[in-house]
């Protein structure tokens, strides 16, 4: 196979590949998007780090293309649709660099408490300014930690040792996990209103684009600091300079930027702020584990046909791939939908009956656990790491199987438990490959799993659905398609309902306050 790294890769990375004959090596460093069109139609495999962008324009011309590996966990550089779209496998190396993060974060959390960058700074130009930074001490201080992932399990493990107190904020983690962490749960307003440092660690999807903005920033204790080593983006940076500029919190350390570089910024200038170049992931170690793990991925694919650590699709033989597409594309939507309509699951429980039960299921209860966990840790989660984030948040996973299905050839049945309450969706596959919901907490409908959809539920009365058509089309909102279902023995219906845009919260209050309305949830799938 052709292989073209096309981003540096250290020295020790390049010598595993070099040492596999199955392999033909070309590195070519700092190609323009137009010179990576002429020549990416020779490449079997393409070695990326975050400075190669493969946009669904390059990708086009990628006809021989079947792999990509992205040397590092971040993959925002390459078209997933686009590849996806094409038959291109895209593989990250997400282990290789978090410990980096944490302890970076950890360095910056020191630094802007003792002002080492600005006392230095004073040093240069001759001054000697001891009484002006008075630091803040770390031990027996309150550590706020915004996400309780790989990265800020590593932060809460290493602040344990620095004697401070943990707590953290993280709906998608139970209580249990929490504890055999010896990380206390709270509500983000009760971690922002009682911590002396908050870090963030979540992925910036939509749900947590800006999560920080000024109302949160004023819950926060007086004479506290927050550190930013995730994405720019999480915290809104016009209100984190006013609440500087206030004094509403003491200082800020931030290594990541809604625009990067961030060209004019003035928090990359404010006396309060410690600021760096997303360094995150930049230590020595961290890049060459993350080289070696992507050239023994590489390897392996070429001499193996194996997948590992794909974001796309799952790490499976290409002939089981095939015939477990449709079901894979399936499971993960329905995981994507039982997240939705609850927030927090202590055990979900997925039933396979039918056909389907004849092959290797791992990989569709890995979608489903990768679907679950996509809402709430984007593209960090994928099929290959899935089962071990559940096992980490404490979500039990029970799989049964069943080699009848009275109904269907094949069907998926996922029940997930919560604290307080529980969701049950059935799914199957008609025809080849189209996705269909076919049951939904006891209702049966018809439903195809795409795009923004309205959840309601209703008392079975006259007008109701004409009452939702008239509220929607007054904003404007169109319907693509609707579903409905009917329990008679309960007089009560339900209603999923395809919307071509997304409808706001304003919109959704509106529904809510109609006549016999029960409930309303928007979903995306």
């Amino acid at each position: 196979m052709k292989l073209l790294i096309a981003d540096s890769l250290s020295e020790r990375g390049l010598s595993i590949l070099e040492k596999e004959s199955s392999l033909e090596i070309d590195q070519k460093i700092g190609l323009s998007a137009a010179d990576l069109k002429k020549i990416i139609e020779n490449y079997d495999i393409i070695a990326v780090r975050s400075s190669t962008r493969l946009t669904q324009d390059v990708l086009e011309h990628a006809h021989c293309l079947k792999l990509i590996v992205r040397a590092g966990i971040g993959v925002d550089n390459i078209d997933l649709k686009a590849a996806t779209q094409k038959g291109i496998i895209v593989e990250n190396t997400p282990g290789g660099n978090v410990v980096t993060t944490a302890e970076h974060a950890l360095a910056l959390l020191f630094a802007v408490a003792r002002h080492i960058p600005q006392s230095y700074h004073t040093l240069l130009q001759g001054q000697w300014k001891r009484s002006y930074f008075l630091g803040t001490e770390i031990s027996g201080k309150t550590l706020g930690i915004i996400g309780l992932g790989n990265i800020g399990r590593i932060v809460a493990d290493r602040a344990q040792g620095l004697k401070m107190n943990i707590i953290g904020y993280d709906p998608y983690i139970s209580s249990q996990k929490a504890a055999e962490l010896e990380i206390k749960l709270v509500s983000l307003d009760e971690l922002l209103s009682e911590s002396d440092f908050v870090t963030i660690h979540v992925p910036l999807l939509e749900g947590t684009k800006n999560l920080i903005t000024l109302n949160e920033l004023r819950k926060m204790k007086k004479g506290s600091f927050l550190i930013n080593c995730a994405r720019g983006g999480i915290v809104k940076e016009s209100d984190l300079l006013i609440a500087l500029n206030e004094g509403i919190i003491s200082g800020a350390a931030l290594d990541v930027f809604e625009q990067e570089p961030p060209i004019s910024n003035p928090l990359v200038s404010h006396p309060r702020v410690v600021s760096t170049p997303h360094l995150g992931a930049s230590t020595e170690d961290a890049q060459v584990n993350v080289a070696i793990e992507a050239a023994r991925q590489i390897v392996e694919f070429a001499t193996n046909n194996a997948i590992i650590n794909a974001v796309n699709v799952p790490s499976v033989k290409k002939e089981l791939l095939e015939i477990l597409q449709p079901y894979i594309n399936l499971v993960e939507k329905l995981g994507k939908l039982v997240q939705q309509l609850e927030a927090t699951f202590t055990k979900i429980h997925v039933e396979y009956a039918g056909d389907i039960v004849k092959y290797d299921l791992r990989p569709l209860s890995s979608s489903l656990l990768m679907g679950f966990f996509s809402q709430v840790l984007g593209k960090t989660v994928n099929f290959v790491n899935s089962p071990q984030i559940a096992e980490e948040r404490g979500l039990q996973l029970i799989e049964t199987k069943t080699r009848t299905s009275p109904d269907f050839s094949s069907l998926i049945t996922v029940t997930a438990h919560g604290e307080k309450k529980s969701h049950i969706v059935s799914g199957t596959i008609f025809g080849k490959t189209e996705p269909r919901i076919v049951s939904l907490d006891g209702f049966h409908i018809e439903a195809i799993p795409s795009g923004h959809i309205l959840i309601i539920t209703n008392e079975d009365q006259p007008n109701v659905i004409g009452s939702i058509g008239n509220t929607l089309g007054r904003q404007n909102i169109n319907i693509s398609r609707m579903h409905l279902g009917l329990d008679r023995n309960h007089k009560k219906a339900i209603s999923l309902i395809n919307i071509d845009t997304q409808a706001t919260d304003s919109i959704l209050k509106s529904l809510e306050k109609l006549p016999h309305i029960l409930n309303v949830k928007q979903v995306f799938l």
